[in-house]
């Protein structure tokens, strides 16, 4: 950067947003990079985000990534978006363009296959069926990776089967619709189980999903990193499975979104995930973000 040149400013919007682990993320990459710029968390009301949003341009602010609850209204906000957010239905990464308009992305299907492909680098997305738990937002985005990545069958399990009818026709993918109570026997010939729900996080009832069936080669994972080994991750691991947890999807859906606002393409490193895990608090938070 030239001695003339303005530093940079990003942001991250949400409410609450204390919890947030993506200044943290973004800082290191700064400081990795000798960049002049700085990320900031702003909290944000629901109702104000469309006007945060909008202000953007005139703060010079050149993006934003936005997390719980926001990012099915910045979707609806912004001017244009890619794709995939618009398959998902949310942005979580807003950028904008030298004519001030916003564009909208969601990096949480690519965080998602990257943690994958890095936790588990010969994962063969075409090898059998894949268990995912939940119908919600995430598991939006987490269907969409696998959809693209050729998964031949997604097997959907929900405690309510409406909500998995309504994402199943939204991402006309492989679905088969499995009640929970039926979850247990999806689990027969599985290659991958992916948790999307709150189920095992920090400040929730933990209930208990029966792994009885689950073969012993099933990769699990789940998106939820506080805490960090989830109950249904420590469930797998006793039995002898591959574990992933869900710190990893959060440090590379960051990675789209830090190369647009500040030019540089970052890596997701063992240092990296050290320093950010020891921005976790002790106990752990009821928070979760991507």
């Amino acid at each position: 950067m030239s001695p003339d040149a303005k530093p940079r400013i990003a942001a991250v919007m949400g409410w609450p947003i204390g919890h947030s682990l993506s200044p943290r993320l973004h800082g290191y990459w700064l400081r990795q990079h000798g960049i002049a710029g700085s990320y900031v968390p702003l909290a944000v009301r629901p109702e104000d985000l469309q006007k945060a949003l909008r202000s953007l341009p005139s703060l010079g602010i050149a993006g934003t990534n936005v997390t719980i609850p926001h990012k099915e209204l910045a979707l609806a906000t912004v001017d244009d978006a890619d794709a995939v957010a618009k398959r998902i239905g949310a942005a979580n990464t807003i950028t904008v363009r030298p004519d001030g308009s916003l564009y909208g992305q969601n990096t949480d299907a690519f965080g998602f296959t990257e943690n994958l492909n890095q936790g588990f680098p010969g994962w063969d997305a075409k090898a059998g069926p894949v268990v995912v738990l939940g119908a919600g937002g995430a598991a939006r985005a987490v269907c969409v990776a696998l959809i693209d990545a050729g998964v031949p069958e997604i097997r959907l399990v929900n405690r309510t089967l409406s909500r998995a009818e309504t994402l199943a026709a939204d991402l006309n993918g492989p679905f088969s619709l499995v009640s929970w109570d039926k979850g247990p026997k999806a689990l027969d010939g599985s290659t991958l189980m992916v948790n999307t729900t709150a189920l095992g996080m920090a400040g929730h009832e933990t209930a208990a999903f029966d792994l009885t069936r689950l073969p012993p080669e099933t990769i699990v994972t789940d998106i939820v990193y506080t805490p960090l080994i989830t109950p249904l991750l420590a469930a797998a691991r006793h039995k002898g499975n591959p574990v992933l947890d869900g710190l990893g999807m959060l440090l590379h859906q960051g990675r789209p979104g830090f190369a647009k606002w500040f030019g540089v393409e970052p890596e997701v490193t063992p240092e990296l995930r050290d320093f950010v895990l020891a921005g976790l608090p002790q106990p752990a938070e009821d928070k979760a973000e991507g």
